[in-house]
């Protein structure tokens, strides 16, 4: 990592990753973070962020929506949600620029956390990769891939991006161990849930996390 990498400026790669920041809100339960995932407009964010009722999203332009959760998966934390409008098609969403991760991340490599921490909209933190390796999750038997990172996270960021130095999303950010180092769900994993997506229907709609906050390190075996 050379010295032109800190200083150069990041703000307008950072500016068009905001352009596909999405508020998740369930009620009174607090807020987190979604990101527009792939030409169908649809939403990606943390399934602890989401709840039975009361979903609304404050989309990229600032426009306040309903949405409906189309699938869902407990055991990675993710979920997925589609706007809700008068008519199909109503909303014009930017999707992401999603990275393939699989096997090209590295320790050491410069992120950024994007998201709502303390309610703050579109705040930014920087850090690197500071590891990688795979979690258990309770009542699953194999264990699943994660990014380990110092980029700062707290309530409000759960769901949102992960992002490398060229704005593309490398990982979905849902936790935080001990009080400094966050966790985040690489994105060909995310990408895997997305493309072989149940609908919510057939899954378990509950939700035992208090939305908008970080999932407990208990829950991936930490």
């Amino acid at each position: 990592m050379s010295l032109d990498t800190f200083t150069f400026d990041y703000s307008p790669i950072l500016e068009g990753v905001r352009r596909s920041l999405v508020v998740v809100s369930s009620g009174r339960r607090g807020a987190g973070a979604g990101v527009v995932w792939g030409r169908e407009g649809l939403i990606l964010t943390n399934n602890h962020v989401v709840s039975r009722g009361g979903l609304r999203l404050i989309l990229p332009d600032g426009t306040g929506c309903r949405a409906n959760v189309i699938a869902r998966d407990k055991s990675l934390d993710l979920a997925l949600l589609q706007a809700r409008g008068p008519a199909d098609g109503e909303f014009d969403l930017s999707p992401a620029k999603i990275a393939d991760t699989r096997g090209r991340l590295r320790v050491g490599q410069l992120v950024f956390a994007v998201g709502h921490p303390w309610g703050q909209q579109g705040l930014v933190t920087l850090g690197v990769i500071s590891g990688l390796g795979t979690a258990k999750i309770r009542k699953m038997v194999e264990k699943i891939e994660i990014i380990r990172t110092d980029a700062r996270l707290a309530p409000g960021n759960s769901g949102g991006p992960l992002v490398d130095a060229t704005g593309a999303v490398i990982g979905i950010n849902t936790m935080v161990v001990g009080l400094d180092l966050g966790v985040a769900i690489p994105s060909h994993v995310v990408d895997d849930f997305f493309q072989s997506r149940q609908p919510a229907d057939n899954l378990n709609l509950t939700s035992s996390l208090q939305s908008g906050y970080p999932a407990r390190a208990a829950e991936y075996g930490m």
